[in-house]
């Protein structure tokens, strides 16, 4: 079974990152959580980087706020797959610090970057990394996509009185 490491650079970032770990936990993806401050505990940011692949881990997802050295300096240690989550946080200007930090690696030191504040999309690439090889979590994400259309079509037949623009044809009259 396939493991996520979902790792912050402060408790301040846990409210963005719970989207990443609720996904995961609904794809039945065993998440382990933990705060790993690359400028605060560089110390225990090295032992989990040289380290994650060999404690079971597929996957990091890695959230910061700021300056957000945290996503790229997991990525330079680590052989996983890491995906940054750039956090809007206090001390950010924006968010967009913390966007180009991450988004802006160096060849050879690749981060995966969600949108701002994005941490589910970032469970759900998780998610679609490891179904690429494991295919109960493939049909998982299969069946959540199809949940995500089936909403867009509720909800166009809830906006068009059960109608969808699909249906309507292309008439003048059915427009009406």
């Amino acid at each position: 079974m396939s493991k996520v490491a979902v790792v912050m650079g402060s408790t301040s970032d846990m409210p963005v990152m719970q989207d990443a770990i609720d996904i995961l936990k609904g794809f039945d993806i065993e998440v382990d959580v933990d705060i790993v401050s690359a400028h605060r505990t560089p110390e225990k940011l090295f032992d989990f980087s040289k380290n994650a692949h060999t404690n079971g881990y597929s996957v990091i997802i890695a959230g910061a706020g700021g300056a957000a050295h945290l996503p790229g300096m997991v990525a330079s240690m680590s052989p996983l797959p890491v995906i940054g989550v750039p956090v809007k946080s206090s001390n950010s200007i924006d968010g967009w610090d913390s966007v180009l930090s991450i988004l802006q690696m160096p060849g050879g030191v690749p981060v995966a970057t969600v949108a701002l504040n994005g941490a589910k999309n970032a469970g759900i690439l998780a998610a679609q990394i490891i179904g690429s090889s494991d295919k109960c979590v493939l049909d998982k994400i299969i069946l959540y996509k199809e949940g995500l259309k089936q909403k867009v079509i509720d909800g166009a037949k809830a906006v068009n009185g059960k109608k969808s623009i699909n249906n309507l044809g292309t008439s003048r009259e059915a427009l009406n």
